[in-house]
């Protein structure tokens, strides 16, 4: 519990200390859209798969909650506010993949014995992270731009 509190203090001081693209509006779809997404993705892989459990197996707790509500948002924050949007392809596929090497490396941090970690794996292991998580970034992506051209159009429309 001490390395998830700690976790979320530091990346929800860096997501918006560093905060220099995000308009507010932005910032609470993106909260939303990562807080309902994430819950949706967790909903399979753990209570129908048991690719990997917060704490402890097959119970759900309130600290559990906590990486959906106050982690993973501020981390998605930081991926888009550092995105690299008017550069090549291949600086944002290079982006992409030193992110997802950064979710990973903090992934094998969070299997750490407790108090440190609070993460445990079933049959999911590392190498699914590293997959999945460029197509979820993706996704993320996507849902941004979509917001963005949502936005253009409210405040340009007549």
């Amino acid at each position: 519990m001490i390395g998830l509190i700690t976790a979320i203090i530091i990346f929800n001081f860096i997501a918006f200390k560093t905060n220099k693209r995000l308009t507010s509006n932005q910032i609470l779809h993106i909260w939303t859209f990562s807080v309902a997404f994430q819950s949706v993705f967790d909903v399979f892989v753990v209570y129908k798969y048991d690719g990997y459990w917060y704490f402890n197996k097959n119970v759900l707790e309130w600290a559990s909650i906590l990486p959906h509500l106050l982690l993973v948002p501020s981390v998605n924050i930081m991926f888009l506010n550092w995105f690299p949007f008017r550069t090549k392809v291949t600086k944002k596929i290079s982006y992409i993949l030193l992110f997802t090497f950064a979710c990973v490396i903090y992934e094998a941090v969070t299997l750490l014995p407790e108090p440190w970690g609070y993460f445990h794996y079933g049959w999911w292991k590392l190498w699914h992270a590293a997959i999945f998580d460029p197509i979820l970034l993706l996704i993320l992506l996507g849902y941004y731009k979509l917001v963005c051209k949502a936005e253009n159009k409210i405040i340009y429309s007549p």
